[in-house]
């Protein structure tokens, strides 16, 4: 079993800044690929980033956050975190973290990740 918590979300204005983190627990950290999706009112869950297990050097970003947003963690605090940059007001969304276990590359497919966190809301005012 793994726990996933997120924290950091909130409301900032377009062209600020915001560090999620994604606090894990359970099953040895750096042993599943982690991702980070959101959702806003009405639309499906949509990918934004994720990075590997091992080195945590392989890292993938959605189109509309490459470049704005970076994906990091570490595994001696059980953590992975989403610094995004330079937010705009179609960033707002609830963001979640996701876990997956199985020992393949990194991938974008939300059905592919075995444990999600609760969410935590950004906010983009324009």
């Amino acid at each position: 079993q793994v726990q996933l918590v997120e924290s950091g979300g909130g409301l900032v204005q377009a062209g600020g800044s915001l560090r999620l983190s994604c606090a894990a627990s359970g099953r040895t950290f750096n042993s599943y690929n982690m991702g980070w999706f959101r959702q806003a009112p009405g639309k499906e869950r949509d990918f934004v980033a994720a990075i590997d297990w091992w080195s945590g050097l392989n890292t993938d970003y959605a189109d509309s956050v490459k470049g704005r947003f970076t994906i990091s963690k570490d595994n001696a605090k059980n953590t992975v975190y989403l610094q995004m940059n330079s937010l705009k007001p179609e960033d707002t969304a609830v963001y979640y973290c996701a876990a997956d276990l199985g020992s393949g590359s990194i991938h974008r497919l939300a059905l592919g990740y075995d444990y999600w966190g609760q969410g935590t809301q950004v906010t983009v005012s324009s």
